[in-house]
């Protein structure tokens, strides 16, 4: 059988999203938009950029079908393009991570060492008989574009002054970005210093709404 293509051009194909992920500023753009869509300058003072290299980098990835863009007035507002390109960014961190000794250094030098942690399942049973309290450490504006239900929305930089809002005879799980965020681990740090019973969600909010749209979990 004869066709008109070439088994290289289809990998070359595929290969423009393999690029486009190598790159460590286009990963931080990724696992920022899996948690809110964001403008071009939003992205760049999240990350540091300039705003000249941030728009390269999201052209990159829109190239690669990995954002999308909307024009929200005289902006343009990126957001992860769906599902399948989360499903790509999370399974390429998860595979880093397993394979790859030095992303384990670097991630325990930035988060810090371990907390405990709570499983999915324990959680979404917990939460069924109400007896923890779920909080998302995560900036108010990722809070409000898609939150776990029944999370309360208390940021990692206002915990200190708003602990008194938690319940004292519960105790609280924390959640964040995911597993490369340090924001969970200083939650817990900072309650159990307290005196506060705390653990920390082994995932965060992107696996764990990927986890939802698969059907593998509710929490009615």
């Amino acid at each position: 059988m004869r066709t008109g293509g070439t088994k290289q051009a289809v990998f070359e194909a595929v290969a423009v999203m393999g690029k486009a992920l190598a790159s460590p500023a286009r990963l931080e753009f990724l696992d920022l938009l899996a948690q809110a869509p964001r403008t071009v300058n939003e992205l760049a003072q999240l990350t540091g950029q300039n705003v000249a290299n941030a728009s390269q980098h999201l052209q990159v990835l829109h190239g690669a079908g990995l954002v999308e863009r909307e024009r929200d007035g005289n902006r343009v507002r990126y957001a992860i393009s769906g599902d399948q390109a989360l499903r790509v960014s999370l399974a390429l961190a998860e595979a880093a991570s397993a394979q790859l000794a030095e992303v384990e250094r670097a991630a325990r030098s930035y988060v810090g060492d371990d907390t405990e942690e709570v499983g999915r399942e324990e959680l979404v049973e917990r939460l069924r008989r109400g007896d923890v309290v779920l909080v998302d450490v995560r900036p108010a504006d990722e809070f409000e574009s898609g939150h776990i239900d029944g999370a309360r929305s208390i940021p990692i930089d206002e915990l200190e002054r708003r602990m008194d809002e938690l319940p004292a005879d519960a105790e609280v799980v924390a959640y964040c970005r995911g597993p490369f965020c340090a924001y969970a681990n200083a939650a817990v740090r900072q309650l159990q210093a307290r005196g506060r019973p705390a653990r920390r969600l082994k995932e965060g909010w992107p696996e764990w709404s990927l986890a939802q749209a698969d059907g593998k979990l509710t929490t009615a």
